[in-house]
């Protein structure tokens, strides 16, 4: 038996750290807008006669395998000993799987790029699991389960919920978090699409990043109330939800705008947000014209960011990012599931 399923990565456009419970449910109008794009997390499960857990990570480009009698909840759970690939472990510890089984998994995305490639593989490790053993898939409930895993092992405060749906449905979606609950709105049309892809480049600073960080750092000073942050977040759902209202309007324009404002509002917050390799390529590309603004994809502080611009030459941007020791990744957003 063989099963294979794969989810998108994300790209947040606006609304990120307000998916961390409970500011969700502090600040007024709260939503995080997001795509689903062609850079996919990918599992395959197959059945194995080996009494343990095979993993094959194409992320580490490393193979794992781990006795049955070994996957013990102490080690798995409360100890380090699997570090690498404890958060599989873990969810595989959902299902109480400890043998006769082969894992072959890919992230999608680059290591701490900031594109929540960890969260859409587990996602996406979660579905096929269901598909594997035949329980019952609930789309909320696995959204919530592989979140407290994660939290778990992020030992810094809850993590937001943006980063699973896209894995889950595709499109572009409008995320908000309700009491004991995750609304999420639909928003794809192919006009949109058309419309993103052609005024946002996705550009890797290959430079890694620790999004859990950062945003705890902004947790914590919100909960202790220190002004410019509690403002700052404040600021920035403003921002979103104007993003949101204009794009239920179709004022291409005014969202393309508001999603470069939303990353000022965001760099202003936290100023490590961005480093100075990409402020330098922002200054430099700003020079040739058409160039809207930045946009940091998660937390920030490196990892991959989306240029919001005109629709400049693609040669343009081409020779900018080369220039400066960047990548250009494929941009595409993906029709709903």
């Amino acid at each position: 038996m063989q099963v294979t399923n794969q989810g998108s990565v994300r790209v947040d456009l606006v609304g990120g750290t307000l998916d961390i419970e409970p500011i969700n449910l502090i600040i007024k109008n709260v939503v995080t807008l997001n795509v689903a794009t062609g850079l996919k997390a990918s599992v395959t499960l197959s059945k194995t006669t080996f009494d343990g857990i095979e993993i094959h990570s194409t992320d580490y480009n490393k193979n794992y395998k781990y006795a049955a009698k070994d996957l013990t909840e102490d080690r798995v759970v409360y100890s380090r000993e699997f570090e690498e690939m404890t958060f599989v472990l873990q969810i595989l510890g959902l299902f109480k799987i400890t043998s006769g089984i082969k894992l072959d998994l890919s992230s999608g995305a680059p290591a701490g790029s900031g594109l929540g490639g960890s969260s859409a593989m587990g996602v996406t490790l979660y579905r096929a699991l269901c598909n594997f053993t035949g329980e019952n898939y609930d789309r909320h409930r696995a959204v919530l389960r592989v979140k407290a895993v994660e939290s778990r092992i992020l030992n810094q405060g809850m993590a937001g919920y943006q980063d699973y749906f896209p894995a889950l449905t595709g499109g572009v979606l409008a995320v908000k978090g309700i009491e004991g609950e995750i609304k999420v709105e639909q928003l794809y049309t192919d006009e949109l699409r058309d419309v993103l892809e052609k005024h946002l480049t996705l550009i890797s600073s290959k430079q890694s990043r620790a999004s859990g960080i950062n945003n705890w750092e902004v947790y914590k000073a919100f909960f202790d109330k220190k002004p410019e942050v509690v403002q700052g977040l404040t600021r920035i759902a403003e921002i979103s939800h104007a993003t949101y209202i204009a794009l239920k309007e179709e004022r291409w324009d005014d969202m393309l705008t508001l999603i470069a404002k939303e990353g000022e509002e965001r760099e202003k917050l936290f100023p490590g947000i961005t480093t100075e390799k990409i402020r330098q390529f922002t200054a430099d590309l700003k020079s040739v014209g058409n160039v809207i603004g930045l946009k940091m994809c998660g937390a920030g502080g490196g990892g991959c960011f989306i240029l919001v611009h005109k629709g400049l030459d693609p040669a343009v941007i081409e020779a900018k990012v080369k220039a400066h020791g960047f990548d250009i990744l494929p941009f595409k957003v993906e029709s709903p599931l």
